[in-house]
């Protein structure tokens, strides 16, 4: 994965997301099994900037765009199925949705960097390609605005805002502008997008800014291990398991 590490970093991509699932656990486990327990919630709420981080990642190392996007989005529409069933009353759609609006407006934002800085693309093209950027972007957000996304579509940005100073070989820009495709500049652009989100949603979810400290250890390696499956089957996995634990306290209870 990426070099552009902080020079002290030591947490590998795969320790990050280990971090953010324990902390999707403690959250969910608060919501279905101990909902008067806060303490549960305010640790949850460092598992989605994690997670948007590492999907940004996801979006720039991959090497099959088209593979990644539909890999997320066929686990986001059968997760969607398990968590109605687990959560009927709950109607937001799951996170992989979320993020799979992320990576597509990820993609086309690359697109635009390539087209925009190119020397030898047209006006135009530069122009259509900014404006099927907002289009897609405006169509996320009505998209939320009619079915809910979780994290709404602020949160579906924060991917996105991580990219924004990602250039890869092909986009000829500025000398200046590549030297801030850099991890400060990544995790920045990350804790300003949290801060926008927590300010407008308020609540607990103020405490995902301390996710930015761990973020800021990152390693810029993936881990030794290859831990792809473990990360996609945890996420329907959990949920189960903690409604099979929530039936059967009820079950003990009653």
């Amino acid at each position: 994965m990426t070099q552009k590490a902080f020079k002290f970093g030591f947490l590998s991509g795969n320790a990050l997301k280990l971090i953010a699932c324990a902390a999707m656990l403690c959250d969910h486990a608060g919501v279905m099994l101990f909902p008067k327990c806060m303490l549960l919630r305010i640790i949850g709420r460092i598992a989605f900037p994690i997670f948007a981080f590492m999907i940004a990642e996801g979006c720039r190392y991959t090497r099959n765009k088209l593979r990644y996007f539909l890999t997320v989005l066929t686990c986001g529409i059968v997760f969607q199925a398990v968590y109605s069933v687990l959560q009927p009353d709950n109607t937001y759609l799951n996170i992989f949705l979320t993020f799979s609006c992320s990576i597509l407006m990820v993609y086309l934002l690359g697109y635009v960097k390539r087209v925009c800085f190119s020397k030898e693309e047209t006006y135009l093209k530069k122009v259509l390609s900014v404006s099927l950027f907002c289009m897609v972007m405006l169509s996320v957000y009505f998209f939320n605005r009619l079915l809910t996304l979780d994290y709404g579509f602020l949160g579906s940005m924060i991917p996105v805002l991580v990219s924004a100073f990602c250039f890869d070989e092909k986009t000829d820009c500025p000398a200046w502008l590549r030297r801030l495709d850099a991890a400060w500049m990544h995790v920045l652009c990350l804790a300003v997008g949290v801060f926008v989100m927590v300010a407008y949603r308020g609540g607990i979810r103020l405490f995902a800014l301390l996710a930015v400290p761990l973020l800021l250890l990152y390693s810029g390696k993936r881990g030794k291990k290859k831990m792809k499956l473990f990360f996609y089957a945890f996420y329907p996995a959990h949920l189960v398991v903690l409604w099979l634990i929530g039936m059967a306290m009820q079950y003990f209870a009653g």
